[in-house]
């Protein structure tokens, strides 16, 4: 669910050592029940989050092992964020993977916090996708992509993909709901 993989960490949580946790986590992958999503990083001057994030290739399963079983808890779940990120991104990948062509799909985020859930490297150029569960825009939503573009050179555009129905499009950026993620790579 767009977890930062800390091996060390999650291996001592589990008892066990990082190479046989990392082995496990090379048959999920082998297996498409979990998919790696690679940091983006450049010289930005600042220390940035190099470690992968872990996505589930099956939302359906992960509300399952979260004891989901009905709609409404899912509103309700602390985890809708993670659910919400997770259903997304696979949603990027798949648009991606039945055109037949390589992802190209990482994140961004550095030591103070700043993120970006999602970056399409389009040529030579980087688009910027924050994904939010809120039902209302609200501009403090497109902070991540303001901060991104500060930084990097080759950002172009922008987009913020949330569960609102509102669609704008701004100087920089577009705002869409999360059913239309394909459009980004058609």
């Amino acid at each position: 669910m767009g977890q930062l993989l800390n091996l060390n960490s999650l291996a001592n949580d589990l008892g066990i050592s990082s190479t046989t946790l990392a082995q496990w986590l090379s048959v999920l992958e082998a297996s498409f029940i979990i998919l790696r999503l690679r940091p983006y990083y450049e010289n930005f001057g600042k220390r940035i989050i190099k470690s992968p994030k872990i996505y589930f290739t099956d939302v359906g399963l992960v509300a399952y092992l979260l004891g989901i079983e009905k709609p409404v808890q899912v509103s309700r779940d602390p985890l809708l964020g993670g659910l919400f990120e997770n259903m997304v991104v696979l949603e990027a990948v798949k648009a991606r993977l039945n055109k037949g062509v390589d992802p190209n799909l990482f994140f961004f985020r550095d030591n103070n916090g700043n993120e970006i859930d999602l970056i399409y490297k389009k040529y030579n150029k980087l688009v910027p996708i924050e994904i939010k569960a809120a039902m209302t825009f609200n501009n403090k939503l497109l902070k991540g992509i303001g901060y991104f573009r500060k930084i990097s050179k080759k950002a172009s555009g922008g987009y913020l993909i949330y569960a609102g129905n509102m669609n704008t499009k701004g100087d920089n950026y577009e705002v869409m709901h999360y059913s239309d993620t394909y459009r980004i790579f058609s």
